[in-house]
This record gives structure tokens, sequence and C-alpha cells, in this order.
């Protein structure tokens, strides 16, 4: 009774302030748990982590494994990828792109078991056309990434392009995503993964696509390289030994042939090689490696014909690479004596030609009936250019040996009309030069009298200009005035008769006859104002007051070269050269001044208008002159 009377009076004990209910062993355990459970979960996250991390490393790890193992195959190595891809991003198919010109994209690789209408669509090598819209399309078009949550909702498949809806009614492929391949900033190609049901790849499985595409792009450049260097380094082994020959052996063509026939057997894997050139009808040994005597000099006694029953003759009607695999089996071939002599069985044939012509034949062979591979074909033809090239230096050598005396006198020959040639152009229009060259006699530069229209022209003011003015300011000036009027000179057939500084005579009629002489000057003369004058205007605006006169003059004089060795001018000696001069003199800028002579050859084809009489200096006479204004076109015609 105490017992429980105290239990039941006992009153319970008051807690002090601030002090905390006591838990029991139950309630004391739950934070525990919590705290176990939250630490679990964390550290299998951690777990699950690192083993996506090792998954992702060892994907990688074996990409690159075959990278190295298989440095030309790209096909082993696209695969790997794509296995890898889509394991690691949960997707069911995989596939792999290369962008090919004109807009198409070829299979490179695939992955994942797809419906057998799908797979055979996707098979490898095949390429597309794809539309503007299909994924893929755009992803070569901008160079990004595309990612479709859910193809059936996408636009390639409302437009109905066949792809799309193979893809979604065929393979079942709901959301996708496409990386591009870049190399350089150019699309190459694209890494494609697919799955069966709408989930988009998360940020991380993007990552690991966009790896695997870097590492695409990486096996892709590595098979580039590495096929230029075996390709490189097999061409130059091969053409080494044969282009040191040809550049030692310029007079030794047999040693040159029989070098190619045995590098060219050597390097394309074949026993015998034999070289044949063309002698009229028939086609003739000239150099052979690894054949018996007796064949040889079967081949020898029976030169190859035309026709289609021997290799070489065969090469040489179509002028193209002949491959035969096995004579044996070759229902045209029909040369089996030497072939029982030699024992051959597979053979290549190339042509040695020149200007599209078959001039000769290399033809190799092998004991067993073994194809030769392209690349063996296309080193073969390398030897067969290379004995067309030994052969044509040995025909040009010959040529060559044969025109040297002609050419010796060839050369004394041109040296010497060369000479006449500048001789001539020094005074004469480049057409009237040529003339008297190509006549081979100059009898008309002689000594001799003949009635000419001479034409004399010098600036106005240049005395003066060139004493106030720097000399390379003189000589610019002059080079703009003599090209402005020699071009004018050779267009109307004057002849230079001479220049001096700013003064120019030009005389017609000789050596060669011109119908109307004084016309001839006069319009020429008319065209050298219009030319000085924009000239002098642009003189005036540099501040030098040129201006240009011309005077004109008609009658006998007597014509020839003067001068020695070395240094010939051609002159015109009388009254003519005179007149001609002091009225140039007497005309003020911008005035062509010509003699009444002058002036009855012309009169009807130029406008004119008296100056008055001058007495010129050497002239007993005065002399009356005219100022030409403009030519009359209706009368010219």
């Amino acid at each position: 009774m105490r017992g429980r009377s105290r239990a039941v009076s006992a009153k319970p004990r008051r807690r002090k302030p601030g002090a905390r209910k006591r838990s029991s062993g139950t309630e004391a355990a739950r934070p525990r748990s919590s705290a176990a459970a939250n630490q679990e979960s964390e550290i299998a996250r951690v777990a699950r982590e690192l083993a996506e991390a090792r998954q992702e490393q060892t994907a990688a790890a074996d990409v690159l494994r075959i990278i190295s193992s298989s440095p030309g195959d790209l096909e082993p190595v696209f695969k790997a990828m794509l296995v890898s891809a889509t394991r690691l991003c949960e997707a069911s198919y995989g596939t792999m792109w290369l962008h090919e010109s004109d807009g198409q994209m070829r299979v490179a690789a695939k992955h994942g078991i797809l419906p057998e209408p799908f797979d055979e669509q996707w098979r490898v090598g095949r390429l597309f056309r794809p539309a503007p819209s299909v994924p893929t399309a755009r992803v070569f078009a901008t160079g990004k990434l595309v990612q479709v949550t859910d193809l059936r909702e996408y636009r390639s498949y409302f437009d109905r392009d066949a792809l799309t809806v193979a893809s979604v009614e065929i393979a079942g492929i709901r959301t996708l995503i496409s990386v591009p391949m870049l190399k350089g900033g150019a699309v190459v190609g694209a890494l494609n993964v697919y799955r069966r049901e709408v989930r988009p790849f998360t940020d991380k499985q993007i990552d690991l696509v966009q790896n695997f595409a870097a590492q695409a792009v990486i096996a892709i450049e590595n098979a580039r390289l590495l096929s230029e260097l075996r390709e490189s380094l097999e061409q130059q082994t091969a053409t080494a030994d044969v282009l040191k020959t040809i550049s030692r052996s310029t007079f030794d063509l047999q040693t040159v042939l029989n070098t190619l026939a045995d590098s060219a057997g050597r390097l394309c894997q074949a026993e015998n090689v034999q070289i044949f050139l063309r002698d009229g009808e028939v086609y003739r040994l000239v150099a052979s490696n690894g054949f018996s005597p007796e064949y040889q000099e079967y081949v020898r006694q029976h030169p190859i014909t035309a026709g289609r029953g021997t290799l070489v003759a065969r090469t040489a009607l179509v002028v193209a690479p002949v491959h035969i695999p096995d004579v044996l089996v070759d229902s045209e071939y029909t040369y089996h004596e030497g072939q029982k002599l030699s024992g051959y069985r597979a053979m290549l044939g190339v042509p040695l030609v020149r200007e599209e012509n078959c001039i000769g034949v290399m033809a190799i062979t092998r004991q067993a009936p073994q194809p030769f591979t392209a690349k063996q074909i296309e080193l073969a033809t390398t030897f067969a250019d290379q004995a067309m090239i030994a052969i044509e230096n040995a025909r040009l050598l010959n040529d060559l040996n044969k025109l040297n005396q002609q050419l010796e006198q060839r050369v004394s020959d041109q040296v010497g009309e060369i000479e006449r040639m500048g001789r001539l152009r020094r005074f004469l229009p480049p057409q009237v030069a040529d003339l008297i060259v190509a006549s081979g006699n100059e009898k008309q530069l002689e000594s001799h009298r003949r009635e000419i229209t001479a034409l004399f022209c010098d600036l106005r003011g240049f005395t003066g200009f060139s004493e106030s003015s720097e000399p390379e300011d003189v000589m610019a000036l002059l080079r703009d005035y003599h090209e402005a009027i020699g071009q004018i000179v050779i267009k109307y057939s004057g002849t230079l008769e001479r220049y001096a500084g700013d003064g120019v005579m030009v005389v017609f009629n000789d050596p060669v006859p011109v119908e109307n002489p004084a016309l001839q000057a006069v319009l020429m003369a008319l065209e050298m104002r219009n030319a000085i004058g924009a000239l002098t205007e642009s003189w005036r605006r540099w501040g030098h007051d040129i201006g240009f006169g011309i005077g004109i003059a008609h009658g006998f004089a007597t014509l020839g070269t003067i001068g020695f060795e070395g240094r010939f001018d051609y002159a015109a000696i009388g009254t003519v050269s005179n007149v001609a001069s002091r009225l140039c003199d007497e005309a003020k800028p911008g005035q062509i001044l010509i003699s009444p002579r002058v002036l009855t050859k012309v009169e009807n084809a130029v406008t004119v208008e008296p100056v008055g009489e001058f007495t010129l200096k050497g002239i007993r006479r005065p002399v009356m002159a005219y100022n030409v204004l403009e030519s009359t076109p209706s009368k010219l015609n």
C-alpha cells in the first residue's frame, strides 16, 4: 500500500528554469538514424558518380585505343564511339554522318538493332540529300548542336520528309541529339544518338556526346594525315632512284630503262617487267627484268603485232592500263607460247604515251594469279611516265644535236636583223622598219631626191621654262610631250627625221611613198594640236605658260642616212625642211602654219585662214602662210 500510495500521491518534480526534458531511449535514437540515412544517400550518390566517371573514362580509353590501333581505318573507331555513346546516354540507336560535297551526307557508321527496312536505308556508305529542315541538315548548315525532344512534333515530320517519317514510323525514334563534328570552324560530320521514348538528354550526356564528336574529328584528321604520308613516302621511294638515274644518264637511255624495270618489279611486287617500244607496226622489247634468256630471245624473234591477243597489243590499242588477273582464264589472250616459257599468270600493261599516241608499253607480270592493287597500278603508271620522260629526253637531245649548227647560223642572222631593226626604228615607223627588214633591201635609205612634206613642231616658252625649272621637271614634261606626239607620228606613218629637246621634224612620202603626204601631215598636225592642247592646259594649271606651234612645207629634198657606224640618222636636206622649221618659229601657240604649196594639196579637205607673208631666215622671198583651223570631214570622204 505504501508504495502505491507514493505512486499515486507522488507529485511531479518541477523542472528548473532552462532545464531540458529528458528523452526516452527511443526518442534519442531517431536523429541518429536520419543522419545515417543521409550519409548513406550521399555515399551512394558519390559512388554512382564515380561509377559513371569510370564508365566514361573506360569508354574514352577504348576509343583512343582503337584510334591508335587502327589509324587508317575509321569505321571501327566510329563504331566504338557509337556503342559507348548510346550506352552511356541510355539511347537506342547511334549514327555517324560525314558531310559530303553538294549538300549531301553519308552514313559512316551506325549502332543499334534497327527494323530491317530502316537498317537497309541507313546502310554504311549510303548518300543522302536531306531537306533543310532535317535535324542533321540543320547541324551541317549552322554548325550548332540540335536536340529534338519529340521528332513527331518536329518540322521535318510535318513536312513529311521521307527520312524523318521513316525514323518516326519505322524506327520509332522520338528524342534525338545531333552534335556537329567541327574542324577549324567547318562541319565535317555529325554524331547522332536516338531514343525511342520522349526523354530529353541531360547536359552531362550532351557533353559526353560532344567529347566523342571531338575524338571523331581527331580520328578523321589522323587518318587523312597518315594516308597522305604513306602515299608520299611510297611515291618518293618509288621515284627517287629512277629520277636520279635519269638525271645522271641523259645520254644512256638503256641504263634508265633497265633501272625502271628493276624498280617497277620491286615496288609493284612483281617478278618480271618488260618495256616495249613501237617500231613501225610492231612493238619490240628494249628492256626487261627477271625473264629467262630463252624467253627474251623468243620475244625478240617474235615482235608484238596488233590485236587483243597479247597484253602489249591490247594496251597499245586502248591507250590505257590493262589489267589481266589471270591470263589462263582470259578469253582474248592468245600469246600462250610466250606464257609457257615464262610462267606468268597475272599481268599489268601501262602505255607510254606521247601526244595521245602510244609509243610503247610497260608490261609487269606475276607468277601467281594475284591481281594488282589500285595503288600498284597507279605506281606503274608513274613509272611509265618516267620512262616516257627518259625517252623524250633522249629524242630531244638527238634533235638538239642536229639543230645546233642550224641554230648558230640562225642566231648570227637574227643578230644582224636585230641590229638593222634597231637602226631603222630610230627614225622610221615600226611598220615601215618591218617592211624594209622583211624585204632584205635597204636601198630606200641610200641618198636620193624626192618630193616630200616636212612638218616641224616645238613648244612655245620651253626655253624660259627649262631655265627656271628643276631638271627633273623638265625631263618629266618632255616625256609627256614626246609620248603624246610619238604615238601620233606612228599612227600617220610619218618618218621621224630628228628631234632635239622640244623640236621634232617629221617627213612624209619617204622612204615609203604616201598617196597625199601633205594631207597626211596636216591631219597629223590637227591631232597633235588636240593632244598637246590638253597637255598645255594641265601645264598651265601647274603655272607653266607653254604653248605649241607647227610649221608644214612641201617640196623636194635630198634624203638618206647620215652618221657613222653605230650611230646613223635619217636626214632630209633641202629648202623644204628650212621652210617648215621657220614657219614653226612664226606660229603662235596653237597655230598650224602651212606654205602655199601645202595649201594647194589640202585646200579641199581643211579650212584655213591667211596669216600674211613672212620673211623667213635663209629664204630669199617672203612666204605667204596660212593657219589651219579644222578639217572638213565631208570633203575628206
